[in-house]
């Protein structure tokens, strides 16, 4: 049971940000925080491109929110769709009506795709920002090889051509991984089909991918996934999705079956209920205690929030901001209930990485985007990726399936479990189910 009294905190989302927040106030006895999630669990989401691919299984990227939380009486967690707030007078209300009362709020709920208003593609490509849409794109990517290996004539319509759309972090290593998994699995496996056949194609409108990283590193990820078979559009923007093909801005019409869309984020439906100015994105500006402008007892971190950094400009949207941002968002919260003055945020700025695929990756540390590539950076990139997860048992199987994965052809699961992602009208340009309805 929840100890009664003390002061009250909602947050809403069990992202990174809101379980850094959650899991620093947990330790103080006499503040009492509802933790709501549409989902029982936090999702690690830099890691969801290799479920997608079918080096991990789904369940290593997610723990479970109960169970985290276990030993904490003070928290209290609810699986519920948060439908508005309300900061001014301290209430969230669901799906279902049902109202919270806080002292304080905490907004962490993420963020959603970004089409950019491009015609078809919230309808058929697949996202790639979520639990569910890994395991969806997984099963649409096994899919396309059954059906391929069935009947070979499908090759000739698109069936074993992916198109991925962006060209930042999500993007690139959602191709390498493909790439990785085509060349080294699915020709050990499909031994009558002309696996060879398969083209990946990534669309970005940048003039080089990973646009955060040096020039060195465009050079290299882009040479890397050359060598591998990726073919590069960029400079080049997706004009249209429609259920049998892609069509590029400089007319180019790809025939494919599987559209990965990592073209961006903005702030969920959510952020506009608040009642506060949206920014960049549709995400909501906040000063730099990580409160909004008027609203003292409204704190927004994550993805959902503009977060200035030392130069005045928005800090990005990264798993390391996210989680740095809730827990100075609690240690303000608990410095206002003591009577204390809030601390502005300072970001600890430890670098960025990039996977490209096997023993290729690229690693910016520090602050002074000090810059490694190949062999190290990719042994930098799972040792980090690991230490950040959720649960030692959630470790330890993902290092067991690494390294299976990288001593051996096979991969984890390969099991048609989202039977929707199956159910494709080979006819042409037949209709298909609609993604984001689908994997919601």
């Amino acid at each position: 049971m929840t100890p009664p009294g003390g002061r009250r905190v909602v947050i809403v989302g069990g992202g990174f940000a809101g379980l850094g927040c959650a899991k620093r106030l947990a330790k103080h006895r006499d503040v009492n925080v509802t933790l709501l999630d549409r989902n029982n669990y936090h999702q690690f989401l830099p890691l969801l491109y290799q479920v997608a691919t079918s080096q991990l299984a789904a369940g290593e990227i997610a723990f479970s929110l109960r169970k985290l939380f276990r030993n904490r009486p003070n928290v209290e967690v609810k699986m519920t769709d948060v439908r508005s707030i309300d900061p001014e007078a301290g209430i969230v209300t669901d799906e279902d009506g049902r109202t919270w009362a806080a002292d304080a709020i905490v907004l962490a709920a993420g963020s959603r795709p970004n089409y950019f208003g491009t015609p078809g593609a919230e309808e058929h490509a697949f996202p790639l920002y979520s639990y569910r849409h890994a395991t969806w794109l997984r099963s649409r990517i096994l899919a396309v090889f059954e059906a391929a290996d069935r009947d070979p004539t499908l090759i000739e319509r698109g069936a074993l051509n992916f198109v991925i759309v962006g060209g930042g972090a999500t993007g690139v290593e959602t191709a390498g991984a493909l790439a990785d998994m085509i060349a080294r699995t699915m020709t050990a496996e499909y031994h009558h089909l002309e696996v060879h056949a398969a083209r990946i194609h990534l669309v970005d409108l940048g003039h080089h991918l990973l646009g955060p990283f040096s020039p060195k590193a465009h050079e290299y990820a882009e040479r890397v996934l050359r060598e591998r078979g990726v073919e590069l559009h960029l400079d080049t923007k997706v004009a249209e999705v429609a259920p049998g093909h892609v069509k590029l801005g400089d007319g180019t019409e790809i025939k494919t079956r599987c559209v990965v869309w990592a073209g961006g984020i903005q702030a969920p439906e959510l952020a506009a209920t608040a009642g506060v100015p949206q920014g960049r994105g549709g995400r909501i500006d906040v000063k730099d205690d990580l409160t909004v402008e008027g609203f003292p007892n409204l704190y927004v971190v994550g993805d959902v929030a503009n977060i200035p950094g030392p130069d005045g400009k928005p800090l990005p949207q990264l798993g390391s901001v996210a989680l740095q941002a809730g827990v100075s968002a609690a240690d303000n919260l608990l410095a206002d209930f003591a009577g204390h003055p809030a601390k502005p945020f300072k970001y600890k700025d430890k670098g960025i990485m990039a996977m490209i695929g096997r023993n290729s990756a690229i690693a910016a540390m520090g602050p002074r985007r000090r810059e490694v590539h190949g062999l190290f950076a990719f042994a930098a990139w799972l040792g980090v990726h690991a230490i950040l997860m959720t649960g030692i048992r959630n470790r330890i199987q993902t290092f067991v399936d690494w390294a299976w994965s990288y001593f051996s052809v096979t991969r984890g699961p390969q099991n048609l479990d989202r039977t929707e992602a199956t159910e494709i009208d080979w006819s042409t340009d037949g209709a298909t189910p609609s993604v984001t309805t689908a994997a919601k």
